[in-house]
């Protein structure tokens, strides 16, 4: 049998600003206190992303103490698409909205990559790790990678195993996990987050859906 799951990597991700936004707060953006794990594997997808391949997040640790600021800024309230009018105008659709931000962030993100059913015979874990390390090394991005918001870019190298998490533990309470895209329409799945001396240890994505089923049946 072949081997469908590489070694895990430790990545460094850090920035003055990020904003993981909680769904729950509509009028105004704030972020959760800890990076989620959707945004941990963007910022890995960011680095290298094939069909052939998927990124699965264990650990988040929280290198930095987590700090607080507040700003206001415009944004527009419309989402442009390739089929919208060509006549927008984002003057005429701007709202003035506070943002709840985390300031200078770091974490050390621990995570592995599978092959998925898309996988060639000619593409294997040992060639996807292979890659994923001479990008890192050398800065390489599909796109830049960001904390939650376009705009909050993030800086990514390799962990280097010299910082240690923050000595704080404490729950997070219902933290957004991913997208459910199995089902149809696709739906966000929660997961109950803990902060353990700095460390945020994920569920697999079998155990949140599993969960989040049970949920919505009670």
């Amino acid at each position: 049998m072949s081997k469908s799951n590489s070694r895990s990597f430790r990545v460094l991700v850090s920035g003055p600003l990020a904003v993981f936004t909680r769904p729950e707060m509509k009028a105004e953006r704030v972020s959760y206190e800890v990076m989620t794990p959707s945004a941990a594997r963007g910022v890995l997808e960011a680095v290298l992303w094939k069909p052939s391949m998927r990124w699965v997040v264990t650990e988040i640790a929280v290198l930095n103490e987590i700090r607080w600021m507040s700003f206001r800024r415009n944004e527009v309230n419309s989402k442009l698409s390739p089929r919208s009018r060509n006549d927008y105008f984002a003057d005429e659709d701007r709202a003035q909205r506070n943002t709840v931000a985390l300031r200078e962030v770091a974490y050390e993100i621990k995570a592995h990559l599978c092959l998925t059913e898309k996988a060639g015979p000619e593409e294997t874990v040992t060639k996807f790790e292979e890659m994923f390390e001479r990008r890192l090394e050398k800065g390489q991005t599909f796109h830049q990678p960001y904390l939650g918001c376009r705009e909050m870019a993030a800086d990514i190298r390799a962990a280097d195993g010299e910082r240690e998490p923050i000595s704080l533990s404490k729950p997070l309470g219902l933290v957004f996990y991913d997208f459910d895209y199995l089902s149809e329409p696709p739906r966000p799945l929660f997961f109950e987050a803990r902060l353990d001396r700095g460390v945020l240890r994920l569920p697999t994505w079998d155990e949140v859906r599993r969960d989040n089923q049970g949920r919505a049946e009670e």
